[in-house]
């Protein structure tokens, strides 16, 4: 079973150390002892506190779309048309492309807190490290 020190796990959830260090200390994440005595985080239990952590934040109501990135605007260009909107959501860059007018109506400008939801028919999963499976 592949277990994540503290840092891995916060990486992966897009909080602080500190943030996971309390979660573990508060019995909301549970954790063991390596034979080094850091503190690790079995995968399961860590894939089960990301799925309630998603759901109990999502808040959206009902919707097929399962893929939700909570970010801030970063760039905004429009045309006359068109307008291709930026967001930085943890580590990762999404980009949207949208009519000028939903743009608009929406108020997207750089510094406004958005959600890019995704739904795909093709989701391509790669891994870091095929060996450390």
């Amino acid at each position: 079973m592949a277990t994540f020190r503290i840092s891995e796990a916060a990486e992966l959830l897009g909080v602080s150390p500190d943030t996971v260090r309390r979660w573990v200390d508060a019995g909301r994440l549970a954790a063991d002892r390596d034979t080094q005595g850091h503190r690790v985080i079995s995968g399961t239990d860590l894939a089960a506190f990301a799925r309630d952590r998603v759901e109990a934040e999502d808040g959206t109501g009902v919707s097929s779309a399962r893929n939700r990135f909570r970010g801030i605007v970063t760039e905004v260009v429009r045309d006359a048309v068109m307008a291709q909107v930026e967001i930085a959501a943890g580590p990762f860059r999404v980009v949207s492309l949208m009519s000028r007018q939903a743009a608009d109506e929406l108020g997207l400008e750089v510094g406004v807190v958005a959600w890019a939801v995704i739904k795909s028919t093709n989701v391509v999963v790669e891994i870091k490290d095929p060996v450390s499976r």
